[in-house]
């Protein structure tokens, strides 16, 4: 269960006397857990309906501890378990009304992408069929062949894409609804491929070590310097622009 703050004032404490929570304190709370969310991913999945925060008279989200709950569970779905934004859904909606579900896994589809995807184990279960990226993301051929294009998403193998995709399709989308073409994102995936380049330099002699579990250890390393990576990338950006987000 996610605990609310019980204390601080301004935007980032919950309202008084009400319990309910600012969009940057849900933040806050949230990078415990998962250091890479950001205000613009919680609020595209609202704009999915996977959380509906209440509104005040002038605009501002208010979120419940229920709903800062809902919000951790569904991020921890799509980390865990590779699942795209409308099989989420259905899951939370399904346990809201008391119905015993089984948690899906998405596999390799066995014949296109319709149907139930069967349960696989090791790596296939990061991968998700072009159907249901589309359906997931809420676009459609014309627009993903667009942004595939620009070489802001690709197959990674078989017509299959990394679970990852949902969330760059996502925000790709978001950013188009103030005017950010597709062709404006060229360089924020060239400087992306510079970061990813710079780590696996790092944690390199780490996957070609003799030992299994030094490189075992190369993963955890990967995942530590991407965290850190996308921190300092945001930092510099708020830095440049003058600003301070919650």
């Amino acid at each position: 269960m996610v605990q609310t703050p019980s204390g601080g004032a301004g935007n980032g404490a919950a309202a008084a006397g009400t319990g309910l929570m600012s969009i940057g304190a849900v933040l806050n709370m949230l990078r415990e857990e998962f250091p890479e969310v950001t205000i613009s991913k919680i609020r595209f999945l609202e704009s999915e309906g996977l959380v509906e925060p209440q509104r005040t008279p002038s605009g501002y989200r208010k979120f419940s501890a229920g709903d800062v709950e809902r919000l951790g569970h569904v991020l921890r779905m799509q980390r865990d378990h590779y699942l795209p934004l409308k099989v989420i859904r259905e899951h939370l909606d399904a346990m809201e009304r008391g119905e015993a579900v089984q948690l899906p896994v998405l596999g390799r589809p066995g014949d296109g992408d319709t149907g139930q995807e069967p349960a696989v184990e090791g790596p296939t279960a990061a991968r998700i069929g072009r159907g249901r990226l589309l359906a997931a993301a809420g676009i459609d051929e014309r627009t993903l062949a667009e942004w595939e294009s620009y070489g802001l998403l690709a197959p990674v193998e078989d017509g299959m894409y990394d679970a990852e995709s949902v969330t760059v399709a996502g925000l790709i989308a978001e950013l188009g609804r103030f005017g950010i073409e597709p062709r404006h994102l060229r360089a924020m995936k060239a400087a992306a491929d510079r970061e990813a380049g710079l780590v696996d330099q790092v944690v390199a002699p780490l996957k070609r070590h003799r030992n299994p579990q030094t490189r075992a250890h190369a993963q955890a390393r990967t995942k530590e310097l991407a965290g850190l990576t996308v921190k300092l990338h945001a930092a510099l950006v708020q830095a440049a622009l003058g600003i301070r987000l919650p």
